[in-house]
Formats: structure tokens, C-alpha cells, sequence
């Protein structure tokens, strides 16, 4: 049936992001495909993944994990979860009430943020800041504040970071390790954040999506590890990039029970659940601990490339700083 060209034209909604457009990873990748170029946009591995988790969700799509799992996610996934970060990072979650599964580290960050912000609150950020930070925080009706990492180092200025907070300060975002500088925080850093937040109601959200790419030695400074700050913090971290499988977009939130609640609320009517036997694979897969605690090892030849013709001062500063994956690097070259 051919329209009726007298039918005045509908006039389009009025945007909830006007400002942004197509994102920058899209728009790269396309690139990169056209013009068969090495991708640096977008954080997926040029190899695949272990053989052995493709079995494992196969395995359990076969044995019949095919239907909705419970909204929160799989229980003895959620369980592998909690035993991970208590042994990791010292701090029991409780399975049942503070470990939510998630359609990815994004889905995660939006609730997270949908959930604790409202109109006419503010949100720190530090910038350069993952994509999808700021329209999450313009879809909650707030108002985004950045915080510059400046260059070289890329490390929290605390003191613009206190002067950033108002009355109308709801939660400051953190990524450690960073995307895109790969800088990491350590523990002297989140201590100084738990000074600048006791007393205060101001929530934490921590993207910890790289949290098993650090290197040299250094651990990672899991907000878990630190009670005044895991105490009001949403903290996220991701399957895909821990074991390959950015595809599979399945992720999870860590956080005290009374802010799990509240997340839960709005991921049952954002995504509701996360699929069945993917949630599966992942539980029978993080019987070895090997693939996470080995991750930094497998990427440091990596992290620590040389580029013949610079000098020692500008290669040990510049790739070395991509401390996150092969995938995301911002070389500092010599002038």
C-alpha cells in the first residue's frame, strides 16, 4: 500500500542526545574495514579466543541452558564471581544480593548511572573518558563536570578533583586501568579518594573492564580492596576483554546490597537478563583461575614494544604507556 502524499509530515521527535551522532568506534571500524587497515579503534584482539570456553557454552547450550535464567543472572556464575574478587581483592560480596550480571561493561555503566543519578545532579568525570559516559549521564537528566588528566602522566589532579565538588555532586566516574591513556590508580591514589568522599553521600562508579592488564609487576587497585570506598561503589568489570570474547557483551556489577537493588530495578526493564548458556560457559570456564591471572604476562611483551629509531626516553614512555591492551595505545613521540 503506496502512502498518501496529502498526509502532512510528522514532525521528529525531540532528540535526547542532540549532540552526539554515530560513535567514533562504528565510524573507525567501517574505516578499517574499507580501507583494510589496522584497526586501533575498536578494543577486540586480532586472535581468538581459548578453544575450551567455546566448549563450554556449546556444552551448555546442548545440555539444555536455553531458557531465561534468573534476572540477576546465573547463580553459580555470581558465586565464581564473588569467590574471584574475595580471593583477589580481599572483599566478600554477597552472591545472592550485590553480584549482578550484565549485557556487557556499557549496559552496566548506563544502569548503573540511570539507577543512582537524577535530573539536576552532577557527575565527575576524568577525561579523555570512555565513549559512552557522557550520554549516559545526559540520559539521566544530569550534568557532566570534567576533570583533565593531563599529559604526560595522565594522573588524578586531587586538588581539581575536590574543587570540582558541589552540593549537587552525585558520583564521580573512575577506569583504572584507563581507557584511552592506560594510566592505572594505585593504592595511595584511592586512599586519597576515600579522604576527598568520607562524610560525604557521593557515589562511585569504577570501570575496571582492564583490571587483569596491568603490568610490570603492579597489582590492581580494585576499589573492593578499599571498605570506604567499596561501600558506595558500583564497580564493573568485563568477560570480553578478560577472555577475548567482546562479542559475547556479557559483563558484571559488584555493589553493596542496597545499591544492587536499586540497579537491579531498572536492569529488569533495561535488558532484564543476560543469555542462559554463555552465563554457563563463563561459570564452568572460571574453574581455572589461569587465563585472568596470566593476562598480564600474555599482553607484556606488548605493553613493553620498542620502536627502533626513537630514543630510549620516547619508547619506554610512549607504547609502554598503552597499559591496558595492544588494542588502545596513545604514543607520546619525541620532539
Amino acid at each position: 500500500m503506496s502512502a498518501d502524499s496529502t498526509l502532512a509530515p510528522l514532525t521528529p521527535p525531540v532528540s535526547r542526545l542532540p549532540s552526539v551522532g554515530t560513535t567514533i568506534f562504528t565510524v573507525m571500524s567501517a574505516l578499517a574495514a574499507e580501507k583494510n587497515a589496522v584497526n586501533l579503534g575498536q578494543g577486540f584482539p586480532d586472535f581468538d579466543c581459548d578453544p575450551r570456553i567455546v566448549d563450554a557454552v556449546t556444552h551448555a547450550m546442548r545440555t539444555g541452558h536455553n531458557q531465561y535464567p534468573p534476572m540477576a543472572g546465573v547463580p553459580r556464575l555470581r558465586q565464581a564471581i564473588a569467590d574471584k574478587i574475595a580471593t583477589l581483592y580481599g572483599h566478600r560480596y554477597s552472591w545472592e544480593n550485590e553480584i549482578t550480571i550484565t549485557a556487557g561493561a556499557t549496559q552496566g555503566i548506563l544502569t548503573a548511572i540511570l539507577c543512582a543519578v537524577h535530573p539536576g545532579d552532577e557527575v565527575i568525570v576524568l577525561e579523555p573518558c570512555y565513549d559512552s559516559y557522557l550520554p549516559a549521564i545526559e540520559l539521566a537528566g544530569a550534568t557532566a563536570v570534567p576533570v583533565t588528566l593531563e599529559a604526560p602522566e595522565f594522573r588524578v589532579p586531587f586538588d581539581r578533583l575536590a574543587a570540582a565538588i558541589t552540593p549537587r555532586t552525585r558520583m564521580i566516574l573512575i577506569n583504572t586501568p584507563h581507557n584511552p591513556t592506560g594510566t592505572i590508580l594505585r593504592a595511595a591514589d584511592m586512599d586519597k579518594l576515600a579522604q576527598l568522599l568520607t562524610g560525604t553521600d557521593i557515589l562511585l562508579l569504577s570501570d575496571e573492564v582492564y583490571e587483569h592488564m596491568v603490568y610490570d609487576g603492579q597489582p590492581h587497585a580494585s576499589v573492593s580492596r578499599h571498605p570506604e570506598l567499596a561501600r558506595r561503589s558500583f564497580v564493573i568489570s568485563s568477560f570480553g576483554k578478560t577472555y577475548h570474547v567482546t562479542g559475547w557483551k556479557v559483563g558484571y556489577v559488584a555493589a553493596p546490597a542496597a545499591l544492587s537493588a536499586e540497579f537491579r530495578k531498572v536492569h529488569q526493564f533495561n535488558v532484564f537478563t543476560v543469555n542462559t548458556p554463555v552465563q554457563h560457559g563463563l561459570a564452568d570456564y572460571m574453574a581455572d583461575p589461569a587465563p585472568y591471572l596470566e593476562l598480564s604476562a600474555f599482553y607484556q611483551p606488548s605493553a613493553t614494544i620498542s620502536v627502533p629509531g626513537w630514543p630510549a626516553r620516547a619508547s619506554s614512555c610512549c607504547l609502554r604507556k598503552a597499559r591496558i591492551s595492544s588494542a588502545w595505545t596513545i604514543p607520546r613521540f619525541p620532539t
